[in-house]
């Protein structure tokens, strides 16, 4: 990856650097020290939790149907939602009720769908968030609201929001990694950094439709070179690359291209073996449904999670495709809900028995809900005004909902929690103060939740 041509030799040499200036600017490489921008940096205050993995179920899960209860969709089905159809384009739909049954779970009875049996037996971890809302009930405009706060401009993702604040453990792997990423509906602005230097942007791995069983990180192996030549070469790129990052200080690119040699280079040998699963045992294998024909895929990637984390990667995104379920609700809901739920099951226990929950913040959820009141009677709509999404570890209290909806799931009515106050929280579980957190761009001081958000403290630990 890091072969110079003899072409690219001779054109630099005719820039005026001949062979005792490479060999110079090489010697001054390997001695000069160089500091990272992601190294660990001090968090505002105390963290609760060290790092992040975010369950992204791309599509918009229907919260009546899994965390959000309403008996009265039974009581009152097939009737019109009254006075609450207004609030958000219900007006000429019928109610229509769960076609699955919600049982009370864990020490403190909180209720969840017959969807996720896997899931239910961690209940006393789960912080079940009943009163998300959103800005905009489209896809493209609500997914990337949900990465990066804003669904009008494009701004850094919350992956490199963190990055930026706090760096990461491990100076031989990506901080930030995302697993199969949404290829539309904001691309790449969904883990980009924007105005943030380029080196806090995520890292891809698969693309969506793609077995994550195939998915590889391009170009980080050089078979043509040792990895004594390959040093060699990095340290005379990067020798000339510091050189031009000093001549342009105001450009930042020149960071990211630094570190990404830095970084692409150690990664040839650490990514590799994490993303090799055979070391692993068959009982941890089978615990995640790896080879299960259902949960293959979503158990690799929840898998692979776990030995990101537990190497030292600050964020970490999967991504589970598929939940916009305006027609054949109850197969594809529950052929999506069978492929997840055991994964996540197995990844809040393999993270339990490591040690690693208690400060390991685990988010479940989409861009938004979906709609109690349907004209399709089998299927249901976009629904941005109340919505569920789920916490768990990183220092929040488990076996606890937070807020609620109206009495028909329609919108958020109890301690309303917009998604600047999500992010605003993810920071605070993460010891960042999200007021604090800003960058000077084009004049002015930009953050995460731009002027709004508010962090929910009665879900603390």
């Amino acid at each position: 990856m890091f072969k110079l041509s003899r072409r690219e030799m001779l054109q630099s040499t005719s820039c005026g650097f001949g062979f005792l200036a490479f060999s110079a600017l090489a010697a001054e490489a390997s001695t000069k020290s160089y500091t990272s921008p992601l190294a660990p940096k001090e968090p505002h205050f105390e963290p609760r939790a060290k790092r992040v993995i975010f369950l992204c179920m791309r599509g918009g899960p229907s919260h009546v149907d899994t965390f959000d209860h309403k008996p009265l969709l039974e009581a009152h089905a097939g009737k019109s939602p009254g006075s609450a159809a207004g609030q958000n384009g219900q007006k000429g739909r019928k109610l229509k009720p769960s076609p699955w049954a919600f049982q009370p779970r864990g020490a403190n009875g909180v209720m969840i769908s017959d969807l996720y049996p896997h899931l239910a037996e961690h209940a006393d971890d789960l912080c079940v968030l009943n009163s998300m809302y959103t800005d905009v009930p489209n896809h493209p405009q609500a997914l990337v609201q949900l990465h990066t706060g804003s669904f009008q401009f494009v701004r850094p993702s919350v992956g490199a929001w963190v990055l930026y604040g706090l760096g990461t453990e491990s100076q031989d792997l990506p901080g930030f990694i995302t697993i199969k990423p949404p290829a539309r509906l904001g691309g790449a602005q969904n883990y980009g950094s924007s105005f943030l230097p380029a080196v806090y942007q995520g890292t891809r791995i698969g693309d969506p439709g793609q077995s994550l069983k195939d998915a590889r990180i391009g170009n980080i192996n050089n078979p043509a070179a040792t990895a004594e030549l390959q040093r060699k070469q990095v340290d005379l790129l990067q020798a000339m690359n510091r050189r031009a990052a000093e001549r342009n200080p105001a450009n930042s690119q020149l960071d990211g291209v630094i570190e990404s040699y830095e970084l692409g280079f150690r990664m040839q040998t650490s990514v590799p073996k994490l993303m090799d699963l055979s070391g692993e045992t068959q009982e941890t294998l089978d615990l995640y449904g790896v080879g299960g024909k259902a949960t293959d895929d979503f158990g690799r990637q929840c898998l692979m999670a776990r030995r990101f984390a537990e190497a030292g990667v600050r964020y970490i995104e999967l991504t589970h495709e598929g939940w916009d379920q305006h027609s054949k609700l109850h197969e594809r809901l529950g052929s999506n809900c069978l492929a997840t739920d055991q994964p996540i099951a197995a990844l809040l226990s393999d993270l339990k028995r490591r040690d690693m929950l208690k400060d390991t913040l685990v988010i479940w959820g989409g861009e938004f809900g979906r709609t109690p009141a349907v004209r399709n009677q089998d299927g249901r709509d976009h629904n941005a005004t109340g919505f569920t999404m789920w916490m768990a570890g990183g220092g929040v209290k488990g076996g606890m909902n937070y807020g609620a909806t109206d009495d028909f799931g329609i919108s958020a009515a109890v301690d309303k929690f917009h998604i600047h106050d999500l992010h605003a929280t993810t920071l605070h579980l993460l010891g960042l103060d999200h007021l604090k957190l800003t960058y000077r761009y084009a004049g002015r001081d930009f953050r995460l939740t731009n002027v709004a958000g508010h962090v929910a403290k009665a879900i603390l630990a």
